[in-house]
């Protein structure tokens, strides 16, 4: 997926006229999937910064799933993000998504124009935001401000999390990552390499991604859930056990791993698979062996231990700027074809992260 854009376009104030803002629109709010006719470019004036307050030049944003405003017919749930989305409203608000930016004016003491923040106001090309809604990130030498949207993002954060603090991961261990070919589930099982696991095993959607997970994410094995049994073939991946469950699914997915966990195993619940909003994925039935076995399950959210944000950035980002975590993007260029982007996302049209570079 490729855009362009003929030729860069000012909209802040740097010509000594009013401060205007380009941002992205729900025209209407659609009735089934969206199409790029439902969103709309407008020019806003903006209020100058006042006392705590900056004004930031979005860089890149990253488009996710849901969209503040959009139709729950068709709205998957919020993703993990920097802050809780806000309640849909009507069509012709701005958007709001994940975003990368850089300083341009400040009226706050702690921070300085030329800072890079990431904060919640993607969607358009600036914004004035109140300092505290921001978090200032100290840019890893050599590695895109984008990485901060995927693999410096909220998500690699839940992985980061997860398996260390939740899990307690310990080298030497087995470790299993069900929906393993997801943007968190590709970043636990490389980080759980990194951190000394012996072996990690994940599951995937169809072949194609299963062998994708072992190429290019150095999973040890992985295997297609849909082909089988799921408790057969981890028994099979793991003929020993695992010591480490890290679940995006739940359903027959947590239920194999408790099956194969080792006594004093731990599971990270990070997500439970839904097949709509009314249904959620059965099982386990196995949890009596979660009392035999002394195993520990532990749901989490990564809103809880965003102080754990500078300790993975600082590792992750040393391992993405020697080349050992790899991540995918697909990047458009231009905020007028963010809502092209999303469309193209909803569709499946992306290979990893959806970025748009504004």
């Amino acid at each position: 997926m490729v855009f362009t854009r003929p030729e860069p376009v000012t909209t802040w104030g740097s010509l000594g006229g009013p401060l205007l803002a380009r941002e992205i629109h729900l025209a209407s709010l659609p009735a089934g999937l969206p199409e790029p006719g439902d969103f709309a470019v407008v020019t806003v004036e903006l209020v100058p910064p006042g006392p705590g307050q900056v004004l930031v030049r979005n860089l890149c944003m990253a488009v996710e799933p849901h969209l503040p405003g959009a139709s729950p017919a068709w709205a998957a749930p919020p993703p993990p993000g920097l802050h809780a989305a806000a309640p849909p409203g009507p069509a012709g608000q701005a958007l709001e998504g994940p975003a990368v930016g850089e300083v341009v004016e400040s009226m706050d003491d702690e921070l300085r124009p030329g800072d890079l923040v990431l904060h919640g106001y993607g969607w358009r090309d600036q914004v004035v935001l109140d300092a505290r809604s921001v978090l200032r990130i100290d840019p890893v030498p050599g590695v895109d401000p984008s990485a901060y949207l995927g693999a410096l993002g909220m998500s690699t954060l839940a992985a980061y999390v997860g398996l260390l603090d939740i899990a307690g991961l310990r080298p030497g261990e087995t470790v299993f990552v069900s929906g393993a070919s997801g943007e968190i589930g590709t970043m636990a099982g490389q980080i759980a390499r990194l951190k000394g696991a012996a072996r990690v095993i994940g599951t995937a959607g169809s072949q194609a991604k299963a062998d994708h997970l072992t190429r290019r994410f150095g999973f040890h094995a992985a295997f297609v859930d849909a082909e089988g049994s799921v408790a057969e073939r981890l028994a099979a991946a793991a003929p020993d056990g695992i010591d480490v469950c890290f679940d995006n699914v739940g359903g027959e997915h947590l239920e194999a791993a408790i099956a194969a966990l080792r006594p004093h195993g731990r599971v990270a619940l990070c997500g439970v698979a839904q097949q709509n909003a009314a249904e959620t994925a059965p099982g386990p039935r196995n949890l009596a062996l979660v009392i035999g076995k002394r195993l520990t399950l532990r749901g989490f959210s990564v809103h809880d231990h965003l102080w754990r944000m500078p300790d993975m950035l600082a590792e992750v980002g040393g391992w993405l700027r020697e080349g050992r975590i790899v991540f995918q993007e697909t990047v458009v260029h231009g905020l007028e074809f963010a809502p092209a982007a999303y469309v193209g996302l909803l569709r499946g049209e992306n290979t990893g992260k959806m970025i748009v570079r504004i």
